[in-house]
């Protein structure tokens, strides 16, 4: 909020180049307002206020930026404002900015890090995207299983300073080998003489450094820490990884099942700064699929041609029985996806949630047939009593009963489908997310129209489908 009000203050400022002002407005600002007054600013007069920050807080105001805008922001810094923002970024942070510089932008940047810096960054970029190695930051306390609890505290005093957290510490044998988190009460509350080695500690929980960002969220909301080590295949501590990364990984995971649950693939950058044949790339893809799968659609439309034709009234509910079994499935799909992503169920559990879909599926089902039959009885009633236009003819309690019968069937094929596709996907080692709202529509619209017409080719056939 204060960085709001800030805001016109610091745009007349720099407009009047009054650069010793504009560092006095600063000096009493929190750098999370900072990056606030600084997120509606052009880049090259970000880059004019990161040259008057103490590095200090350059670094923290800038990593509160998004990445985009930290982008532009160090192609317009000179060497020694880039030099000092950079060293003062937390290494998780500075990672995350590298994976997303241009190639030259990065080697410039790589370069103005310090020895020590730059030997944390060559190290963090060496794992495999999306994995815990690109996420975690080595800055963590690490203590000796020998030290007493009052040489921890001198040490923690003496090196804790800029470490990511200093809630949970380490303890690391001689060859960096992870082997128990102690918590700082727990060493507060000790007896300074005490081993460290021999205080009491939870349940050690480490994080391989290969983990996806899949297995990184859901062992975070296991066992609820507010950070979890990083371990190297031999068990040597490399790193942690704190809950507000966490939260970002959560924050990009999220966007990429919604993206694809859209009908598109995760796009890789923001949308305004994605560009244009990229864009077309990410959706074309899908939207060719669902359109071979429209296709399948009107081969099924074909299929009963002739009913349509002695049956022209068939068709004016055609829509309403595509839509309802697509909006089916698309809930159906929704929730599966979305807590098969929250491990509420597991892969085994599929014939449960078939039967739990079976009865919903065909409750709601019932719900939307009653609905249909009222709405085409009464339609009929408004017309023999001169309020509408046109009708459904004399046999319309059979074609409000073809419509009710459909409507059951498809709402529950629907959600059928839609339910068990994840599960499909899943076990085919594909992401479930894969299963978009319009790809399990293209399904369930097809299966509709069989459904719809094989009904009303067996009510109907001795009237309005009568030879």
């Amino acid at each position: 909020m204060l960085g709001h009000l800030l805001k016109p203050e610091c745009e007349e400022l720099i407009r009047k180049k009054d650069w010793e002002s504009l560092r006095i407005a600063f000096e009493e600002v929190d750098p999370a307002d900072i990056a606030e007054i600084l997120e509606d600013l052009p880049p090259e007069d970000s880059g004019l206020i990161f040259r008057i920050l103490p590095r200090n807080v350059a670094g923290v105001a800038f990593e509160y930026l998004p990445i985009d805008q930290q982008t532009e922001i160090v192609q317009t810094l000179g060497s020694e404002q880039l030099k000092n923002v950079l060293n003062e970024m937390a290494p998780d942070d500075r990672t995350r900015l590298f994976e997303e510089l241009p190639a030259e932008v990065t080697k410039r940047a790589l370069e103005q890090l310090s020895a020590d810096e730059l030997r944390v960054a060559r190290t963090l970029l060496g794992y495999p995207e999306d994995t815990a190695g690109r996420y975690m930051t080595p800055e963590y306390m690490a203590l000796r299983p020998t030290m007493t609890a009052r040489e921890a505290i001198d040490a923690i005093r003496k090196y804790g300073k800029g470490r990511e957290t200093l809630n949970v510490l380490y303890i690391i044998d001689d060859r960096s080998e992870l082997r128990a988190d102690l918590r700082l009460s727990e060493l507060v509350m000790a007896d300074p003489d005490a081993k460290v080695g021999d205080l009491p500690t939870r349940q050690l929980v480490a994080i391989p450094a290969t983990a996806s960002k899949d297995e990184v969220i859901s062992t975070f909301e296991k066992y609820d820490r507010v950070a979890l080590p990083v371990t190297d295949s031999k068990g040597a501590m490399v790193g942690i990884i704190t809950a507000d990364d966490v939260l970002d990984v959560a924050a990009e995971q999220a966007t990429e099942d919604i993206q694809k649950l859209g009908g598109l693939e995760a796009l890789e950058a923001p949308y305004m700064e994605i560009s244009t044949f990229e864009m077309l790339r990410k959706r074309g893809g899908w939207l060719a699929i669902l359109l071979l799968g429209g296709m399948l659609t009107a081969t099924a439309m074909g299929t009963f041609q002739n009913e349509l034709l002695r049956a022209e009234v068939l068709a004016l509910f055609l829509p309403l029985i595509i839509a309802s079994g697509g909006n089916s499935g698309s809930q159906a799909t929704s929730l599966i996806i979305r807590a098969l992503a929250l491990r509420e169920i597991q892969l085994g559990d599929w014939w449960k949630v078939a039967l739990r879909e079976l009865r919903s599926g065909a409750l709601l089902g019932v719900g939307l047939a009653a609905i249909g039959f009222l709405r085409v009885v009464a339609w009929e009633w408004l017309h023999r009593h001169g309020v509408l236009s046109h009708g459904y003819g004399e046999h319309y309690l059979l074609v409000a009963l073809t419509v009710s019968v459909s409507l059951v069937g498809v709402v529950l094929i629907g959600a059928m489908i839609g339910s068990m596709l994840p599960f499909v996907l899943r076990r085919l080692g594909l992401d479930p997310a894969a299963a978009s709202a319009p790809f399990v529509a293209t399904i369930v619209d097809v299966t509709g129209i069989v459904i719809y017409f094989t009904v009303a080719a067996f009510i109907l056939k001795t009237t309005l489908l009568a030879k």
